[in-house]
């Protein structure tokens, strides 16, 4: 091999996403990773989370009132600004108790559509499955994203097959819950406890809003366009 070939080998960067299924700002920030990945010698390791209301039930009852009407007046003007439709999705990926804003005991969603996204990243096809079944949950043009064959279609177009990811968790659910805890280790361990957070070499940048600055960090090491 050159010494040409060996440095375009070496050449892709690579981040860290940590990303949750019910983050409207994962959702947001998922499109322009995409272009990213497309514009640049860029590769997205895919490792999603369980949301904050599943991991830590206690935030909600502590957060300032304020926060979820500001959340979604924030993200509402953000998806007009960008241009992707948005609504909360129908059914909540995540149920909750109205009373304590906590996540319920018994969850038929999100534990299914976290070990999902990590079956896909498994198969090297994570980010285009986030942007794929978030885009069915968020933006609105689903109502029962859940049922019918919407979750199979998004799969499909994101190159896999539904049932197949679907079979691989029931063999071994306990491997890809062992995937689950380790990403939200890794979260922790970049620096931040929110999603969406891109970590790397060892820095984090928390949110829709730090691509741009993620963008500029990359570049200063090297990123080059495809």
């Amino acid at each position: 091999m050159s010494r040409r070939a060996v440095n375009e080998v070496h050449m892709t960067l690579s981040i860290d996403l940590f990303w949750s299924f019910r983050s409207p700002y994962s959702y947001l920030a998922t499109p322009r990773l995409v272009e990213m990945t497309q514009e640049y010698d860029l590769a997205v390791n895919a490792r999603p989370v369980y949301p904050l209301a599943v991991r830590s039930g206690a935030f909600f009852s502590q957060v300032n009132p304020l926060w979820i009407p500001y959340l979604m007046r924030d993200t509402l003007r953000i998806a007009e600004m960008i241009g992707l439709p948005y609504r909360w999705p129908r059914p909540d990926p995540v149920v909750v108790d109205m009373q304590t804003r906590a996540a319920t005991p018994n969850q038929p969603y999100i534990h299914r559509l976290t070990r999902l996204g990590c079956a896909a990243a498994e198969a090297g096809r994570g980010l285009p499955f986030l942007k794929e079944i978030s885009n069915t949950i968020w933006s609105g043009t689903i109502d029962n994203w859940h049922e019918s064959d919407h979750l199979a279609k998004a799969s499909a177009r994101a190159g896999l097959d539904l049932a197949e990811l679907d079979r691989k968790i029931a063999a071994d659910p306990d491997k890809y819950e062992a995937i689950i805890q380790e990403n939200q280790k890794a979260h922790l361990a970049s620096g931040h406890w929110g999603v969406p957070t891109m970590a790397f070499e060892g820095e984090p940048f928390f949110g829709q809003d730090r691509l741009d600055v993620l963008l500029w960090r990359l570049r200063q090491k090297g990123l080059k366009k495809r």
